[in-house]
C-alpha cells in the first residue's frame, strides 16, 4: 500500500498494528499496568472543544516557529523512541532524514539503532537534540554528552521520569528481549555485559542536585522531559534549565497519572515565560496540535505516529505522517482564524465541563 493512499495518523497506527510483529507492536504501543494513562492521553484532547473566529482573512498562514532559538517549519518534532529497527531496517536514519526533509527536530534516544554521528552525515544541517536515560555510570554519560556536543547537537533532553522502568505487562507477557540483530548503537560493549538490558542501568538515585553535574559538564541547553507538576516546574527553573518537557512517558511508566495535555496549564502557569514549555502523549492530529499550542506549549513532540509511518515505509512513511499533521493544523488554523501561530491562544478552547454548565 502506497503511503498515498494513507490519509491519517489513525490508518499508519491500523497498518502497524496489522504487520509488525507481536513483540515488536507490544513494545512500541503498551503502556503501564492497566494502560488508563495511555488512553487518557488521547481521550483528554477530545474533551476540549474548539471554538473558531470567523472573518479573519487566513488567505495565506504561517506556521514557523522557534525552539531554543532554531527556527522549524512547523512545531510538531520527534520524540525520542528506542530500538527504530523494530519497525524499520536503518530506522533511526530514516527517521532523522524525514525531519531535515520537513524541516523540523529530532530527539536521539539513548536506545537509538543508529550513532549521534550516522545521523549527522545523513543530515548534517538538520536540527538535533539527544535524548539521555541517566545511567550509574556517569564517566560513560560525560563521554556520550560532549560526543554529541562535538557533532553539533542543539540540546541535551534529560528524562527524568525513569528511576526505574514501569510495569508494562504486554512485554513481560511476551517475555521482551532486545533481538540480536538489533544493535543499540549508543551502550558500549562493555556496559551491555554488565546490565542485562540498558534499561537496567538506570539510576534510580538520580536528584535535583545531579541537574548542576550535567550543566558542568556540557554547555547545551538542558531540557528536563517528564515534568508533570507545576512544583516540578518551578525547581526546574530554580536550577537553570532552559525548557521543560510535559510527558507521561507516553503512559509507560506510572498508570493512572493524569494525561499530559491537562497538566500542560499547570506548568505553563508555573514557568510563567521564563523557559519554553513543550509535551508530548496522545497526539494523533492537527486539532491536538492546535489545543497543545493553545495552552501554552511551545512546539509538540510525537513519538508513535512516526513510528507507525516507519513500521509502513521508512523514510517516506515517518515523512507522511509529518505532512499529515503539518496540513491538518494548517487547515485547523484556517478554520479557527488563525494565519500564524501567535494567533493560537486559549480563546479558542472550551472544555465539555463548560458546556456541562449551560
Amino acid at each position: 500500500m502506497a503511503a498515498g493512499k494513507l490519509v491519517c495518523v489513525q490508518d499508519y497506527e491500523d497498518y502497524a498494528r496489522k504487520h509488525l510483529s507481536k513483540s515488536a507492536w507490544d513494545y512500541f504501543s503498551s503502556g503501564a499496568d492497566d494502560e488508563q494513562t495511555l488512553r487518557e492521553n488521547q481521550a483528554a484532547f477530545r474533551r476540549i472543544r474548539l471554538k473558531p473566529r470567523m472573518l479573519r482573512d487566513v488567505s495565506t498562514r504561517d506556521l514557523t516557529t522557534t525552539i531554543l532559538g532554531e527556527k522549524v517549519d512547523f512545531p510538531v518534532c520527534i520524540a525520542p523512541t528506542g530500538l527504530h529497527e523494530f519497525a524499520w531496517q536503518d530506522g533511526s536514519l530514516c527517521m532523522m532524514k524525514a525531519a531535515a526533509s520537513m524541516n523540523v527536530c529530532m530527539t536521539l534516544p539513548t536506545f537509538a539503532t543508529s550513532t549521534p554521528k550516522e545521523l549527522v552525515d545523513v543530515a548534517p544541517s538538520a536540527l538535533k537534540w539527544f535524548q539521555l536515560y541517566v545511567t550509574r555510570e556517569r564517566d560513560f554519560m560525560k563521554r556520550l554528552i560532549q560526543h554529541v556536543e562535538k557533532l553539533g547537537y542543539k540540546a541535551l533532553v534529560i528524562t527524568i521520569d525513569v528511576p526505574v522502568v514501569g510495569n508494562r505487562r504486554a512485554m513481560t507477557r511476551d517475555g521482551f528481549h532486545v533481538p540480536p540483530h538489533i544493535k543499540i548503537s549508543n551502550f558500549g560493549d562493555e556496559l551491555k555485559r554488565k546490565y542485562a538490558f540498558p534499561a537496567d542501568a538506570t539510576d534510580p538515585s538520580l536528584s535535583w542536585k545531579d541537574i548542576a553535574w550535567f550543566q558542568s559538564v556540557t554547555s547545551m541547553p538542558i531540557v528536563l522531559k517528564g515534568v508533570m507538576t507545576s512544583e516540578d516546574a518551578k525547581m526546574a527553573v530554580q536550577h537553570g534549565v532552559q525548557a521543560v518537557w510535559v510527558s507521561n512517558h507516553g503512559g509507560r511508566q506510572l498508570d493512572s497519572v493524569p494525561a499530559t495535555i491537562e497538566v500542560l496549564p499547570e506548568v505553563v502557569r508555573a514557568v510563567g515565560g521564563r523557559v519554553e514549555v513543550y509535551m508530548d502523549g496522545g497526539i494523533r492530529q492537527g486539532t491536538d496540535v492546535m489545543k497543545a499550542l493553545a495552552l501554552g506549549a511551545r512546539a509538540v513532540f510525537v513519538g508513535r505516529p512516526p513510528l507507525w509511518g516507519l513500521a509502513h515505509s521508512g523514510e517516506e512513511g515517518v515523512r507522511h505522517v509529518l505532512q499529515i499533521l503539518k496540513d491538518e493544523l494548517s487547515l485547523a488554523m484556517a478554520l479557527s482564524g488563525c494565519k500564524k501561530i501567535k494567533d493560537i491562544n486559549r480563546s479558542l478552547l472550551q472544555h465539555e465541563n463548560e458546556l456541562a454548565k449551560l
